[in-house]
């Protein structure tokens, strides 16, 4: 089993109803249990404070984030960031000085997004730094309940006036999908996921050859999104409950 966090555990600062006895019930049916999230404000320990703050523990291997994953391919390759990335998430990337040369690293910067920034991430990739994407995500569903811009678009806007493509890190990518799956021994075929996210949770998951992908009707869900992108979802619920009860009635 794998989870999303935003808009299928929790809105905000605000869990959504029945998903953390529905978290109880998949632990209690001994199905193992990996949270895969595309948020890039948070880091790691916040996720996981927030989780328990919600009565939900979660250990370190089992939340997988683009962030975690950007840190181990910069050191893998050797490369240091120039991150465009929220202030909050910053940290996550101390201690890094690539010997290899740079890397652009593109997360959702919120209001830190600015001309001078973009720009300066445009000329580092102009003059040959590497592309990393934390995530290309269209859209998330803000604080006040409204959708807002992710940070695929600004990913978009850098591979436009660059010509280059970037690494994608986190959902959609197939790897981020079965890195998770590797920490859990679960192979792909055995796998469920459950997103609120059409895109990228569901037709991701399915392209990254799990066995199925459910779509919640929480979070960012807008009306037929379950027509827009191929696949299609396993199975279209209403919320972490239903799928829940889905998972459990089909686990055969």
């Amino acid at each position: 089993m794998l989870l999303d966090l935003l808009g299928v555990v929790y809105d905000g600062d605000t869990p959504i109803a029945g998903a953390v006895s529905a978290i109880e019930r998949l632990r209690n049916a001994g199905l193992p249990l990996g949270f895969v999230s595309n948020t890039t404000r948070s880091p790691h320990k916040a996720i996981i404070a927030q989780l328990a703050a919600f009565g939900v523990k979660v250990g370190e291997e089992e939340l997988s984030t683009p962030a975690r994953a950007a840190v181990e391919w910069l050191r893998g390759h050797g490369r240091a960031p120039l991150l465009l990335v929220h202030p909050n998430l910053e940290p996550e990337f101390s201690g890094l000085d690539g010997a290899n040369g740079r890397a652009v690293v593109v997360g959702d910067a919120g209001e830190a997004f600015d001309y001078a920034r973009l720009n300066r991430a445009f000329r580092e990739l102009v003059a040959g730094a590497d592309f990393v994407a934390l995530a290309t995500n269209r859209t998330f569903k803000d604080a006040d309940g409204l959708l807002s811009l992710d940070t695929g678009a600004f990913v978009a806007a850098l591979e436009f006036a660059s010509g280059r493509s970037p690494v994608v890190l986190g959902k959609p990518s197939p790897d981020f999908f079965l890195s998770a799956l590797a920490h859990m021994n679960c192979s792909a075929a055995d796998a469920v996921m459950v997103g609120d996210d059409a895109e990228s949770d569901v037709a991701g998951a399915l392209r990254a050859g799990l066995g199925a992908a459910l779509l919640v009707r929480t979070g960012k869900y807008r009306p037929n999104d379950e027509t827009r992108f191929d696949p299609a979802p396993t199975a279209l619920v209403d919320d972490l409950g239903a799928a829940t009860d889905w998972i459990l009635t089909n686990r055969a």
